[in-house]
Parts: C-alpha cells; sequence; structure tokens
C-alpha cells in the first residue's frame, strides 16, 4: 500500500518565497502503479479500484513500469469537475457496468506528484525536481493523464481561487519547492472555499444497510443537528460499510429511541445517533437552505 502525502487547511492563502500553489480538484484521491505486469489503482485509503476505471487503468500502460503517480480521479460535465459523477465511477459494481461508465462517464487524472520513476523511488527530492520529472512524464503523453497547473506567483494563484471554482475546483494546494514527498503527514496546506466544511455524523436516516441522510452537526452551528441532503448511491454504500465495522451497540437500529431532526420539506424526521460521530466533509452555504451536501465521509478523522 502506498502512504499518500496529506494537506493541512488555513484560513487564508500563504505568501513566502519558494511556494507552489496547485488547483485542487474536486474529485478522488488516486495513486496509479504502473507495474512490470500492468497497472494498480489505489484509493487513499488503500482500497484497490482498478476494475472501477478501466480507462485510466489502459491509459496508465503508457507509462514506463515501475511508476507511481499520486492524483485525483475527476470526470468533467457541462465545463466543469462533477464530484457526483466520480462518486458514480468508483461505485461500479461490476466489469461491464465501468466498462459502460467509462464510456458515457470518461475520467480525467489529475496527476500532482511523482513518486517513483521508472523504479526509481524520487520521494526524497524537493518537490521542484519532482514536478519537473511529472511534467516531463506526462506532457508528451496527453489526456486522460495530465499534470496540474502549478504556479509560484501567489497573485496568480489567488486569481485562481478567485475564478477556478466555476469549473468545479474547490480551492489550492500550497507546497514548498524544497520539500520532499511527506507520505502520511499534513505537510502540505489547504484553502478550501468556504462552503466546503468537515462536520460531525452524529446520526442517520434510513437503515444502517440503507442509509437515506445523515445527521450533522456544522462547525458554525454545533448547537442544532440538521439532516443532509439525500445520499448518493455510492455514499450509501460508503456509510453502510462504515456502520457495519461498528460494534451493534454504535450505532445499530435500536439506538436512540425518539430521536428526531428537522428535515427540509419533511419536517421532524427520526433518526438512529452515532456515538462516537463519523467525521465527513460536507458542502454548504447555510445552515438550513438549501441542506448540507455530504461530499465524502473522513476516515482520516
Amino acid at each position: 500500500m502506498i502512504t499518500v502525502a496529506l494537506a493541512a487547511a488555513v484560513r487564508s492563502l500563504p505568501r513566502s518565497p519558494g511556494l507552489a500553489y496547485e488547483p485542487k480538484f474536486d474529485g478522488h484521491r488516486l495513486v496509479v502503479l504502473r507495474t512490470l505486469d500492468g497497472v494498480v489503482l489505489q484509493a487513499r485509503s488503500g482500497r484497490i479500484v482498478t476494475h472501477a476505471f478501466p480507462d485510466l487503468a489502459a491509459a496508465a500502460r503508457q507509462l514506463p513500469a515501475g511508476t507511481v503517480l499520486d492524483g485525483e480521479v475527476v470526470v468533467w460535465h457541462a465545463g466543469r469537475t462533477d464530484f457526483a459523477l466520480v462518486q458514480r465511477r468508483a461505485a461500479a459494481a461490476t466489469t461491464a457496468r465501468a466498462a459502460v461508465l467509462a464510456q458515457t462517464l470518461p475520467a480525467s487524472y489529475a496527476a500532482f506528484d511523482v513518486l517513483e520513476l521508472a523504479g526509481l523511488d524520487v520521494r526524497a527530492r524537493p518537490y521542484e525536481r519532482r514536478r519537473a520529472l511529472l511534467v516531463d512524464l506526462l506532457l508528451p503523453l496527453g489526456p486522460p493523464l495530465q499534470p496540474v497547473p502549478m504556479t509560484t506567483d501567489p497573485e496568480l494563484a489567488e486569481t485562481w481561487y478567485e475564478t477556478l471554482p466555476a469549473s468545479g475546483i474547490e480551492g489550492l494546494v500550497v507546497k514548498r519547492m524544497d520539500q520532499a514527498y511527506p507520505a502520511g503527514r499534513r505537510a502540505w496546506q489547504k484553502l478550501r472555499h468556504t462552503n466546503v466544511r468537515d462536520a460531525a455524523v452524529v446520526g442517520y436516516t434510513g437503515t444502517a444497510r440503507r442509509p437515506l441522510a445523515l445527521v450533522l452537526v456544522l462547525p458554525v452551528d454545533d448547537e442544532n443537528p440538521v439532516a443532509s441532503s439525500p445520499l448518493t448511491a455510492a455514499l450509501r454504500a460508503d456509510v453502510a460499510a462504515a456502520l457495519a465495522a461498528r460494534a451493534p451497540e454504535a450505532g445499530g437500529e435500536a439506538a436512540g429511541a425518539g430521536a428526531t431532526v428537522t428535515a427540509i420539506g419533511l419536517g421532524e424526521i427520526p433518526f438512529h445517533p452515532l456515538d462516537p460521530p463519523l467525521a465527513a466533509e460536507v458542502r454548504h452555504t447555510s445552515t438550513r437552505h438549501p441542506p448540507p451536501e455530504v461530499l465524502r465521509l473522513r476516515s482520516d478523522l
């Protein structure tokens, strides 16, 4: 399993000499491993998802054997990246279904680092050098494998931050040019737009096998739980798996009898409390209208 680098959230754009700025794409973290025998695609959790992205696996066969890339898989729709469509791709249950989705919802890979190149481990080299290797590797190949844009100009980075959300970009990632690849550490920085938040998942509606929505405590409203918008099929599967991994008393169907939460358009509805809570990344413009949209569970929190 490849352990990936992580980023710590910041509230303003860092500005100092020796920094690099990259757009933060709204997709799924994906490690591409080109082995001697073929291609392996690994999610951030370590789960192998090669079967779900046959188009990217086929493209990655152009890479030299012994190459490992770190990046984000995205799906473009109507001129912007669409996280829900990436979730549909990732949730493909069969090879046949994945092949159909690869034709109708082709994926792109936004690579932002190279960890190994033709059998040589380059993680200890500075980011500036790894970036040059990444660009030299991918530019001749072209889509769907592409290096993310990068700038060392904070003014351009700020322009990206203000203008690129219309294309589905959710913020910026900031790295030091002299930095080795910080596997497993939050040594990068991320500046996200304020409508993306981490929230505590204190319950769910529906059943443990088929959760319908999550009950959230948002950081701006820590007294009043709110119900999320309906979960996508991929998120239902992720939440069901997280619930199944818990002890029955931590979130069973009988827990918390009588607990209710206000759901927009439905009024007070019952839910099953979770103790301890899970964590999720959500998008919302306010605590009430519209309801928060769950983007993904945060298993790292």
